[in-house]
């Protein structure tokens, strides 16, 4: 369970009915109830983090969680349309430091994270390691994922800043 002082993080998923739905991850985390599913981008709250491999920011524990973490679960022709309203939301878009997948589909590529591993990044990263661990436990390889990345999120959830996580990152590249 949640250490005392650790309050879960909202979670929210743009869903673009592109994906499998049998190795959809988001779709089964709104299954269980740990994700906010919407298939309408207006319904991302303004000042959530987004996760946006583009972004200019990574991800750090400096960053505030209280309105909550957004993946975007379509491919990359969705994203390049919905970039532009992206764009004009007040969104905090950041990005997740070198990570390595455990997915059975990507399993080992660097970057090629599903959307429950994106999230529970974001989570570990953030400070809420336990929240990670329960989103995860959702998926028979989930445990997987969190001992693969041990050492680098462990790492980037004690960085001071986006600037130290690059550091950090780029002793794993």
């Amino acid at each position: 369970m949640n250490h005392p002082d650790e309050k879960d993080i909202k979670l929210f998923l743009y869903h673009a009915k592109q994906c499998d739905p049998k190795k959809c991850t988001g779709k089964k985390m709104a299954k269980f109830g740990l994700v906010n599913l919407s298939e309408k981008i207006e319904r991302i709250p303004p000042r959530s983090i987004l996760l946006d491999p583009m972004a200019e920011k990574a991800l750090s524990p400096e960053d505030s969680s209280n309105k909550g973490i957004t993946v975007l679960d379509c491919s990359w022709e969705e994203v390049e349309r919905v970039f532009p309203k992206l764009l004009r939301m007040r969104l905090e878009h950041r990005a997740l430091p070198f990570l390595v997948a455990a997915n059975p589909v990507n399993f080992g590529r660097p970057f090629k994270l599903t959307s429950v591993e994106a999230f529970a990044a974001a989570l570990y990263i953030l400070g809420n390691k336990q929240q990670a661990e329960k989103i995860m436990s959702k998926f028979n390889w989930g445990h997987t994922f969190l001992e693969l990345n041990h050492e680098p999120l462990e790492e980037y959830s004690q960085a001071k800043d986006s600037k130290d996580v690059l550091r950090i990152q780029s002793e794993y590249m």
